[in-house]
């Protein structure tokens, strides 16, 4: 008997935490200017799905429907395919990733609609579930913001969150320059230091979400189809099981009430709903660790 009474208490004592990892920019992005070559795309692929299908980890990507024009209609149903053989669910991300702080709503939707043909094309005919705004843009007034909800209601999308939200595209562009350019010190500190930083946005957001929420949830990750993550990604998940995290879908994430909290942020934000939510109940503002000085005066220079 006390055995088995011990045996009850383990449960509290030792949660799991769980994360959907979803995965943007498909075919691929901030990877450098051959990378839509297709022999080099399929690589990259294989690469980067390997340690997902090693960990059994559910991912939804979402794909860009004008992203690598260069590829041929079958080529592209080649590339999805090997995300397909992997288990991920494809979402819609527009079709030229114009974010909704510039874009007119009316254009916005019409290349929301514009990416479904090829998307469902290159998944052959699959049903798309889910639509992420690119740049986390969702409206920079409320009239704009809830116009896209109903739209997306009525187009059977439900929008994806991030609460774990962070720069690794800034890491990824400078990470492909450096290798492009042969600078192999460069890619080596990028790469050295691209999980510790992911790690202090997640221990971040951990803390935040007790204090926002109230108690640990399921998590949803962002990260890029690029280069950086293709290399850093196993690194990436073993830091992920080290925190105590399991891999779950999107869908079985979005299950949890968390999700169903107030959002009623608008604004030019593209951030974490973990801060949307904090906005919406009137709580003081917390920001997310940087991204190494060092990192951002790079990037920098190569957007001049």
């Amino acid at each position: 008997m006390k055995l088995i009474f011990l045996l009850s208490l383990i449960p509290a004592c030792a949660q799991t935490r769980s994360v959907a990892i979803t995965i943007d920019d498909l075919p691929v992005a901030h990877s450098g200017p051959a990378a839509c070559e297709y022999e080099r795309l399929k690589a990259h692929t294989e690469v980067l799905l390997a340690p997902l299908i090693k960990e059994k980890a559910p991912v939804t990507a979402f794909f860009i429907g004008g992203n690598c024009p260069e590829l041929t209609a079958a080529q592209r149903k080649s590339v999805v395919g090997q995300w397909l053989a992997a288990a991920a669910e494809m979402g819609n991300h527009t079709y030229s990733h114009r974010g909704l702080n510039t874009a007119p709503i009316a254009e916005y939707e019409a290349d929301i609609l514009k990416a479904e043909p090829v998307i469902k094309a290159a998944t052959g005919g699959r049903t798309l579930r889910y639509f992420r705004s690119p740049m986390l843009q969702t409206g920079m007034d409320i009239e704009t913001k809830r116009r896209l909800e109903t739209f997306l209601n009525e187009h059977g999308y439900q929008q994806s969150p991030v609460t774990f939200d962070n720069s690794d595209w800034m890491f990824s562009y400078v990470y492909a320059d450096a290798l492009d350019r042969g600078d192999a010190a460069l890619a080596k500190r990028v790469g050295d230091a691209y999980v510790p930083y992911m790690e202090s946005v997640i221990a971040f957001f951990e803390t935040r979400s007790v204090e926002v929420v109230g108690r640990d949830f399921p998590q949803v990750l962002l990260i890029h189809s690029n280069r950086l993550n293709a290399a850093k990604l196993p690194d990436l998940l073993a830091m992920l099981k080290r925190r105590g995290y399991r891999f779950i879908s999107l869908e079985t994430a979005l299950r949890d009430p968390a999700y169903s909290l107030p959002n009623e942020y608008a604004g030019k934000g593209g951030f974490s709903w973990i801060h949307r939510w904090s906005k919406t109940k009137g709580m003081p503002g917390k920001g997310e660790p940087d991204e190494p000085a060092w990192l951002t005066e790079a990037y920098n220079h190569l957007r001049k």
